[in-house]
């Protein structure tokens, strides 16, 4: 029995996994992805100019990470094509949806459209592996941006979480000085293990002016004015947090601050290697499915 999967709209990444699906002998049915000259040029991959074509005779469908980056319409940057949420939903009820970074709406849309829907992101294994590339992201913004090597230089990365770990063994690694702000106390235990100099949260402002660069990880407004104003001027920020991100950008740009706000690092800088961590995720999800 061939094996089929429905793939609407997505990024570099998502082009990737068509090609490597094909090459698992699965048929593969695209929309929304017609500007992308490797599918082409694959031969194997079948574009439909309708989305209920595409996903008619598969059972899976698989959406863009992250969906939607307005809350209305999917992510299509591989198409001039605008879809919304809520004709995604309409049109693929009754199938099995797995996109990544999924709101309220969305849940919402699908639960009203007998669709079963999976955030890929929630999934641990691909969340791990994720942080690889986002690190290494990370790594390659701080050199082409600043004037000094990293080796010597003051980072500080704000949050202990998955990417905080292993952005701070990277970094470390190259011979920066690494600074890690956490909340909790055992991991600043950690922190201090790893060789790294833990500071804690009520503590950050006595330290900001010694940083060259800050690097944060907290979806939560921490950086605003009071904080920026006690950073040297030549500091560069980089904002690896989903929205509303950690940093006042606004008051930032007014201080002359260089701030970059870095989003879906893995799909700008390792496609490839982010697209397998995709597929071996779907892979595990679609056996756990079958062996229930």
């Amino acid at each position: 029995m061939e094996k089929k999967i429905s793939i609407i709209g997505g990024d570099l990444r998502i082009v990737k996994l068509a090609e490597m699906l094909v090459d698992d002998g699965y048929k593969v049915y695209t929309h929304a992805l017609d500007t992308a000259r490797s599918l082409k040029q694959n031969g194997k991959v079948e574009e439909f100019e309708k989305i209920e074509d595409a996903v008619e005779k598969a059972d899976v469908v698989i959406g863009p990470i992250p969906l939607s980056s307005n809350k209305r319409d999917i992510n299509t940057p591989f198409s001039e094509k605008n879809i919304s949420l809520e004709e995604l939903f309409s049109k693929i009820n009754n199938k099995l949806f797995i996109a990544g970074n999924i709101s309220d709406k969305a849940y919402e849309l699908a639960e009203k459209n007998n669709v079963e829907i999976i955030d890929i992101l929630a999934r641990e294994e691909l969340a791990v592996l994720n942080t690889i590339s986002t690190a290494e992201g990370a790594i390659q913004i701080a050199i082409q941006e600043t004037e000094r090597t990293l080796h010597g230089s003051k980072v500080l990365v704000m949050g202990y979480g998955r990417v905080g770990k292993i952005l701070s063994k990277m970094l470390f690694g190259l011979g920066a000085k690494v600074y890690c702000e956490a909340r909790k106390t055992s991991d600043l235990a950690w922190i201090r293990a790893y060789g790294y100099e833990p500071i804690e949260l009520k503590n950050l402002r006595q330290y900001l002016s010694e940083f060259d660069i800050i690097i944060n990880t907290i979806p939560v407004l921490i950086l605003g004015e009071d904080y920026l104003k006690d950073l040297n001027k030549d500091c560069l920020i980089i904002d690896l947090a989903s929205n509303p991100g950690g940093v006042d950008k606004a008051v930032a740009k007014k201080l002359g601050i260089k701030t970059i706000w870095a989003l879906s690092l893995p799909g700008k800088v390792a496609p490839i290697t982010s697209a397998q961590f995709i597929k071996d995720t779907i892979y595990n999800i679609l056996n756990e499915r079958n062996n229930k």
